[in-house]
């Protein structure tokens, strides 16, 4: 993390020394954009924080054990809603394999967390548009199911 602020400090002098009165123009413009965002990026948070709160390991073992196909869909649900970090969600699916979830299952939540953002959508809708947010969304959606039946394909 630190190389990247080295690298961004130096960028930014390069530039700075290549035309500051541009360089300036592009920070100011960049702070202002930032402001803009803050807002929604609060409201993300606070909508996470809220379904991070709701959703327990618990509850997502009930929805998740099992075979068939309403745990495939309910994890395909949860997972384009949730908004859990990586580092969070990889150990969760190994306590849920650990109690009984099926592996393409998993893979339905895994593939639909990373992939899928319901939640994060308006701050996405806000710079892309509306129609890429939501294709892109789609689009998304539909290869975690493919990526899921795929899992369930190779393992029968």
């Amino acid at each position: 993390m630190i190389s990247l602020w080295i690298i961004t400090g130096v960028a930014l002098l390069v530039s700075l020394a290549a035309d500051r009165r541009k360089t300036l123009a592009a920070i100011s413009r960049g702070l202002k954009m930032f402001v803009g965002v803050i807002p929604i990026l609060l409201g993300v948070l606070a909508a996470v924080s809220l379904v991070l709160t709701a959703v327990t390991p618990r509850m997502l073992q009930g929805i998740l054990s099992g075979t068939g196909p309403l745990p495939f869909l309910s994890a395909l649900g949860v997972g384009s809603i949730a908004l859990i970090p990586g580092f969070i969600a990889y150990p969760l699916a190994a306590v849920l394999r650990q109690n009984g979830a099926s592996v393409p299952v998993l893979a339905a939540f895994i593939t639909s967390l990373m992939m899928v953002g319901v939640l994060t959508l308006p701050l996405e809708a806000r710079y892309f548009g509306w129609r890429a947010a939501l294709l892109r969304n789609g689009l998304a959606f539909c290869g975690a199911v493919i990526v899921a039946a795929g899992m369930a394909w190779v393992l029968r």
